[in-house]
């Protein structure tokens, strides 16, 4: 399955066009290739909670990565807003293309499998608490049988949260973390983040100093990342220590997205070298340490 396999995540933030990334999508498959393709869908539910006065909150967990809070209602919406807005979108963008889709979900044929977070210590709207409502969780295990059926019959999946937890009950998860997971269990040859900025940039501010490489450890929060970029790089760390060869950031908001981040206008994630273990020093982090 690693020869032509190319997991493209769509970000969900506002700027990243969804209509240029199912174009740029249907141009690779129709040259041969075979594309899963992942989205999120913030700025849309952002908007649809507001219409239906859902308040929206986050949590910041203890290593400064952000997560939106996903109580019982927020749950609903993530759901009305990701398979009844964004895929439907989706699916239509790329049959305009001539190019068969078929949206899934994670809870669909049991694909994307998590582990409920049942109680942490995070800051929610600046004050820390312990969270026990939160419907999210983290993906412990993908089965990518419905996957290999759809590609193998020429169809192009397009995937969404949310997972199946081990109640049987749909939970939030991370898309980024999603399609790194997806690439993994495919063992795709590649995984392109797209995304509201022209890749990694040394500077947040300034979207001149995009990096041509960016190397990452294999522990901690990536150095110097905000917001969603750090949890773009984490998923990136999680793909690569799982062999996926070719890890890329890019522009999602210009014409064809992937095929330029492919030529070079994005950001390559790599894992930094790894001191041999008879040259750790007293500085070397514990085995405890997060």
């Amino acid at each position: 399955m690693a020869d032509g396999l190319t997991v493209v995540k769509c970000g969900g933030a506002a700027g990243v066009d969804p209509a240029r990334v199912c174009a740029d999508v249907a141009a690779l498959v129709k040259a041969g290739e075979r594309v899963v393709l992942v989205h999120g869908g913030s700025a849309e539910l952002e908007q649809l909670a507001a219409r239906l006065g859902v308040p929206q909150r986050t949590i910041t967990a203890r290593s400064g990565v952000t997560s939106r809070y996903t109580d019982d209602a927020t749950l609903e919406v993530l759901t009305l807003a990701l398979a009844g807005q964004v895929k439907p979108a989706v699916l239509v963008e790329l049959a305009g293309h001539g190019v068969p889709a078929v949206g899934l979900t994670g809870v669909d044929a049991g694909l994307l499998r998590a582990r409920r977070k049942t109680a942490i210590r995070a800051r929610v709207d600046g004050r820390t608490v312990l969270v026990r409502d939160d419907h999210s969780g983290r993906i412990h295990e993908v089965d990518p049988a419905a996957l290999k059926v759809l590609l193998d019959a020429g169809i192009t999946p397009v995937v969404s949260p949310p997972a199946l937890a081990e109640d049987g009950r749909p939970v939030n998860v991370n898309a980024d973390r999603a399609a790194a997971a997806v690439a993994v269990a495919l063992s795709a040859r590649r995984l392109v983040f797209l995304t509201a900025a022209p890749g990694v940039l040394a500077d947040p501010r300034d979207e001149t100093s995009r990096l041509d490489r960016c190397e990452l450890p294999l522990d901690g929060t990536p150095p110097g990342a905000e917001g969603g970029m750090a949890v773009k790089l984490i998923a990136a760390r999680e793909a690569l220590v799982g062999s996926v060869p070719e890890v890329l950031i890019a522009d999602g908001r210009r014409a064809e997205p992937v095929r330029r981040a492919l030529a070079g206008e994005s950001t390559a994630v790599v894992l930094a070298p790894q001191a041999p273990q008879d040259q750790e020093t007293d500085n070397a982090p514990g085995a405890g340490d997060e």
